[in-house]
């Protein structure tokens, strides 16, 4: 910059970092709180139209609401010189764009951990009822020591108020990573956020775009009716099961994609964790002893040793016996000679008796 701008007689603009086509980015100090921020201003077309100042503040406010590790912090926005800024906490390091365009495409063991970053940033702002619109990697920063960061939540929302005929030249999102329903022109959901967030995953680990035009009718016809080439096919290092995971990210129809960025990265941390897993066990195979571990066999039998009997089980018998005296035995024809001797008696006693009282009887009552 070759002059020194303030702004709000407080932003001290310093370094121009980047620009694009709704904003230019500097890096600023804060001279009140004396500490180095990131300050984004919009272009004066867009700060001129009033129903955009008010959708840029609501959508700045909700913004500034959300604090999690893997969001840019919104401090402060406004109007100053027919200038619209908003004021963000300073990143140090580049964005996500600038990695891959450095270092080509990435491993799935680098690629991945980045992604699930982002999916944590993103997922916290869909539980808060906020949709970023336009998830793209030069939205998503990465510092020295790989933890992400994402930015402008709402800014592309803020662009819904235009007028509908000054809506030609502005792009819901950005044109290589806006999904289908944003493409038709459709209310985004957390679900096109998923999809903007496997056009990056596909670009990290492949190096490249799904889809590639000349103009942005173009890239909106192939993001509404053409499918995808096969990650797998550009990278052989991906795997079939990562392969599936980002055809499915990027489904024409919301309701096939994961719904939540959330959903998507606990999908992405199951598969980091199994191939750790199976790094980490190179050529193992599924046992249940060591491969090293002999196998015992019983040995061989030789003629001196006694041949082993066949066990019988013994016979339960159907009623349970009853304990006999020691010396015993039990004849089922013996009989109780004196048992039935004394019935004898007594049989005939009482039928002796039947006479002597019938005499009494009889002479008694004659």
């Amino acid at each position: 910059m070759s002059e020194v701008m303030l702004l709000n007689n407080r932003y001290q603009l310093n370094e121009r970092l980047g620009s694009g086509g709704m904003a230019v980015v500097y890096q600023a100090r804060d001279l009140m709180l004396e500490r180095t921020v990131a300050i984004k201003v919009l272009r004066k077309d867009f700060s001129r139209d009033p129903a955009f100042r008010e959708r840029f503040r609501q959508e700045a406010k909700a913004a500034a609401n959300l604090s999690h590790p893997n969001i840019v912090t919104v401090h402060d926005f406004g109007l100053d010189q027919d200038k619209l800024f908003i004021v963000m906490e300073f990143i140090p390091g580049i964005t996500l764009k600038s990695l891959v365009e450095q270092r080509g495409r990435l491993t799935p063991e680098k690629g991945i951990p980045l992604l699930v970053q982002a999916c944590a940033g993103i997922g916290y702002a869909h539980r808060a009822g906020l949709v970023h619109c336009d998830v793209k990697p030069q939205n998503i920063l990465v510092t020295p020591d790989k933890r992400v960061k994402v930015a402008d939540f709402g800014i592309a929302r803020a662009l819904q108020s235009i007028p509908q005929n000054e809506q030609s030249t502005v792009v819901w999102g950005s044109p290589q990573y806006f999904s289908p329903e944003q493409a038709a022109g459709q209310a985004p959901s957390p679900a096109s956020d998923v999809y903007g967030l496997g056009v990056v995953l596909f670009e990290m680990l492949t190096g490249r775009l799904p889809f590639i035009a000349d103009s942005s009718s173009e890239l909106a016809k192939l993001h509404r009716e053409a499918y995808p080439p096969s990650p797998r096919r550009l990278n052989p290092a991906i795997g079939e099961n990562l392969n599936q995971i980002i055809l499915k990210v990027l489904s024409k129809e919301p309701a096939a994609r994961y719904r939540t960025a959330d959903q998507l990265g606990r999908v992405l941390i199951t598969f980091s964790q199994s191939l750790e897993t199976a790094q980490a066990r190179p050529g193992s195979r599924p046992t249940s002893r060591p491969l090293s571990q002999p196998v015992s066999r019983p040995a061989p039998r030789t003629s001196s040793q006694p041949k082993p009997q066949p066990v019988q089980s013994p016979q339960r018998p159907l009623t349970t016996p009853q304990p006999q005296p020691s010396g015993l035995t039990t004849n089922p024809l013996d009989m109780d000679w004196l048992t039935i001797g004394l019935g004898l008696i007594a049989l005939i006693a009482v039928g002796g008796l039947v006479p002597f009282w019938l005499w009494v009887y009889f002479t008694l009552g004659g």
